[in-house]
């Protein structure tokens, strides 16, 4: 989206002194088109989005207690005497898995899609500053094709790590596949 003609440059800003057009703007601080990824609304949404409906189908394969067995449980056979401190180590893993899956990773999701959209909406409006106007248009060229490239292989990316996020929430332990 950030890459179509007039989102992001186009809209309100101040008035530009040096152009001899009537309405021109040096800068639109104000756009009235804005893409939508480069605003952290969106991709915090959608990383929201994401929590509520991994913690749903993880709830619906696993059960509740389920659930709290594949993060919390001890995944090993051992003897009765190893037990006791396994325990306390599969606990101290399992709160370091709720931590990744409340917190890091729709944190993670949300940043590494508005950075990489953000970052590359701010490399294009540099490049399109140039003087003279030409050196400017030339010089971005390139970068709009990166930034095509880009766009599509951050979409390819949040859906990928979706996918993974929950998978690894809604697969069975080892003691389920080999029938324990």
């Amino acid at each position: 989206m950030d890459l179509l003609p007039g989102v992001g440059s186009i809209g309100y800003g101040v008035p530009s002194r040096s152009s001899s057009l009537p309405f021109a703007i040096g800068h639109a601080g104000t756009p009235f088109l804005r893409p939508p990824t480069t605003d952290t609304n969106l991709t915090v949404a959608m990383a929201a989005i994401y929590f509520v409906m991994s913690t749903f189908w993880a709830l619906r394969y696993n059960g509740p207690i389920g659930l709290v067995k594949h993060i919390f449980g001890v995944k090993l056979k051992t003897s009765k005497w190893f037990f006791p401190p396994l325990l306390l180590l599969f606990i101290f893993i399992g709160l370091t898995e709720m931590i990744s899956i409340v917190i890091v990773r729709p944190v993670a999701l949300a940043m590494r899609l508005y950075g990489n959209i953000f970052g590359g909406e701010n490399l294009l409006t540099m490049t399109l500053t140039h003087k003279p106007l030409i050196l400017g248009v030339l010089s971005s060229l390139p970068f709009y094709f990166f930034e095509l490239l880009v766009c599509f292989l951050q979409a390819f990316v949040f859906a990928m790590l979706t996918i993974a996020f929950v998978g690894t929430l809604c697969t069975p332990s080892a003691e389920e596949e080999n029938g324990h």
